[in-house]
């Protein structure tokens, strides 16, 4: 690469394809033996043990794998454990009282933190009140809150008991809380006052005393006073003050419960932004012995790191990787209620630096919002601290990837791009940081003891570099047991049914993810098999449209729609750059070369943002009604509503190829 001469960083990240991690992070990685991955394949699916042993266990299982009722497979049987022990009390025992396990920094720059003994003691006390409500063993509480330290306390608190939990993103309307009270049939939810969405008090409670009157059962109610007097509130009949409840119980002793390995741990409703939202189950020792692994390896936490996730414990990712997989492991993991952008651009720098965060896991629509804002907001702070960095959501593209890469982890920190969902409990394909190389835009392979393929429409392997369909076709530790409504049809026919053969007892988990795989076994996704637009013969995967997209110099973020077999393309701006014709000349050419003439968009609507959720998440189908027109429905989980708006006017008052954003 080296002549002699200097060298222009910037031309050779854009050039690279593939990079090494440094030495100094494999020397001391938590798992850094190439081997590993013939380990588990050989011994599958014993293999598992591994992740097991992370945790401690009342009773041993005396299996590792029953695949006896297959689709519904069983891990661990025999075994019995409790979750909040594995997360608090074993902490203790081991001398780490004094550790601190959270830290909390609210959206008015307030911060608690809760050492292991504290959130012993406070986990203890408010399982001691849910037991003075009633609850019992196998009893749903749902959880609606927002980013608050009383959101895991109480997760804890249920899994203490025995009680499965139902979190529900704290953004969802009181529609949206009620369907998913009324599935799981819960019979107690756990919700506050109110909290601050861009410095403005928002009243919580009053949604969910409207989810509640809708209910046609008795529902004991938990509020927290998130507030005080902020936004004053009062307490009908079966609610009941939090603070109260804990003072009251703080002296009484509540033993973990024992519970088997296949009890559940929680239900996990899907967002519900495109159809019906489905309920997955998890339980206790498959769930919990993946997320502790794969923070383990593919996160390399460790006891005494400062670990963020950016997510919201509303979403499987803070469930798995903000609360149970760094907490089994016995971290510091940060939870923060705002924005990244308020009060300020510099926040997320300014928080790293304060608290020397050393893995940082967020969103390639984050790093997409970062690179927007410009990369002087990270170079003004020491992030030297950082030693890992993450991506989990969506595919990242590679000129995001890299921009993170060289400004955010100042090309010392391994990336790794985590290819999960839901219904998967955990991590399945991404690199393991401290073996092998990274691929910018790629995911990577399967992990250890993850059997993935790319297929096509007959189940066949595809060759290297063409599209096809991923599958699944061993079972693993942290998959869903089933729907929580029992419903075991939809179970099959959701999620299993299109590859599996059941008589010859070959099942094959569908995630209806599209993907190519390289000669290397990396698999690159490529969106939603749903997600693809029709234009003319040809069928293109939106995922391969919005790289494009992103891919021009000026681009922050893109969304395209094929709404009525026309072909639109939203793209947000950097800092810096309009969205004009000579950019939308830019991203038609790009798009050109990319995929070709017959993906050249109708329209290129450049706007300020993109419609999202308050997780950070495009809403794709908002911008596919606006497109035709249609009724939006409930859009309470945007945090910039406003936007709709804007867009509706800008594509109906315009047709104009590129429709001008302002700066």
């Amino acid at each position: 690469m080296d002549d002699g001469g200097p060298v222009d960083i910037g031309a050779w990240l854009a050039e690279q394809e593939s990079f090494e991690p440094p030495e100094s992070f494999v020397e001391g990685a938590n798992v850094s033996d190439p081997d590993i991955y013939d380990e588990f394949a050989e011994r599958w699916p014993e293999c598992w043990e591994r992740a097991a042993e992370l945790l401690t266990w009342d009773r041993p299982w005396d299996r590792v794998l029953d695949e006896s009722d297959a689709p519904t497979y069983r891990w661990f049987t025999g075994g019995r454990l409790n979750a909040a022990y594995n997360c608090v009390d074993r902490h203790v025992e081991a001398g780490r009282k004094n550790r601190a396990a959270l830290r909390w920094i609210g959206k008015r720059g307030e911060t608690e933190t809760h050492t292991y003994g504290d959130l012993k003691r406070e986990t203890e006390a408010f399982a001691a009140a849910l037991l003075e409500l009633g609850v019992e063993e196998d009893d749903v509480v749902t959880l609606y809150l927002p980013m608050i330290p009383e959101l895991p306390i109480a997760m804890l608190a249920c899994a203490r008991i025995g009680a499965p939990h139902s979190v529900v993103f704290a953004g969802f309307s009181a529609s949206a809380l009620e369907t998913r009270m009324e599935r799981s049939g819960a019979e107690y939810l756990v919700t506050c006052d109110g909290y601050y969405r861009r410095g403005d008090a928002l009243n919580h409670k009053g949604k969910a005393d409207r989810a509640v009157r809708r209910i046609d059962r008795d529902i004991e109610t938990v509020v927290v006073d998130r507030l005080g007097g902020g936004l004053p509130h009062s307490l009908s009949e079966n609610q009941h003050d939090y603070d109260d409840l804990v003072e009251r119980n703080r002296s009484n002793v509540v033993e973990p419960v024992v519970r088997d390995a296949e009890d559940d741990l929680f239900v996990m409703y899907t967002s519900g932004t495109t159809g019906e939202p489905k309920a997955v189950r998890h339980t206790t020792g498959g769930y919990l012995s993946h997320a502790a692994w794969t923070s383990h390896a593919v996160l390399d936490v460790k006891p005494a790191d400062t670990y963020w996730c950016s997510a919201d414990i509303g979403w499987i990712t803070g469930h798995s990787y903000i609360v149970y997989g760094p907490l089994a492991l016995g971290t510091t993991t940060i939870i923060y209620e705002e924005t990244p952008d308020y009060p300020e651009k510099t926040r997320i720098w300014e928080l790293i630096q304060r608290y020397d965060v050393n893995v940082f896991y967020t969103a390639p629509t984050a790093i997409r919002a970062f690179m927007k804002w410009g990369s002087e907001h990270p170079q003004g702070y020491d992030l030297s601290s950082l030693r890992l960095l993450g991506t989990v959501g969506e595919p990242i593209n590679p000129k995001a990837w890299k921009w993170y890469y060289k400004h955010v982890g100042g090309e010392e920190c391994p990336i790794v791009d985590t290819w999960w969902q839901a219904e998967t409990g955990g991590m399945m394909i991404t690199t393991l940081p401290a073996i092998g190389e990274m691929k910018p835009g790629s995911a990577g392979p399967p992990l250890p003891g993850i059997s993935a393929n790319v297929v096509d429409e007959a189940g066949e392997e595809v060759a290297p570099g063409e599209a096809g369909f991923l599958t699944v076709d061993k079972p693993w530790p942290g998959m869903l047991r089933g729907l929580a409504s029992g419903d075991g049809e939809r179970f099959v026919s959701e999620y299993w049914e299109a590859y599996s053969d059941p008589d010859a007892d070959e099942w094959v988990y569908f995630p209806e993810d599209g993907a190519k795989i390289d000669e290397d076994g990396y698999i690159t996704l490529l969106g939603r098999v749903d997600d693809v637009i029709s234009v003319g013969d040809a069928r293109i995967g939106t995922m391969e449209l919005e790289s494009a997209v992103v891919g021009v110099e000026g681009v922050a973020e893109a969304a395209v729609t094929g709404a009525g077999g026309t072909l639109i393309v939203y793209a947000s701006t950097e800092q810096g750059y309009t969205g004009d014709a000579i950019l939308g000349e830019a991203v038609e050419a790009a798009i050109e070369r990319s995929i070709g003439e017959v993906a050249i968009p109708d329209h290129i609507v450049f706007t300020p943002e993109l419609p999202k959720t308050r997780s950070g998440k495009i809403m794709r189908r908002l911008l596919e009604g606006i497109a035709t027109g249609e009724e939006l429905g409930d859009i309470s989980a945007l945090r910039n509503p406003e936007i709709v708006g804007e867009l509706r006017a800008r594509l109906s008052g315009d047709t104009r190829s590129y429709l001008e954003s302002e700066d």
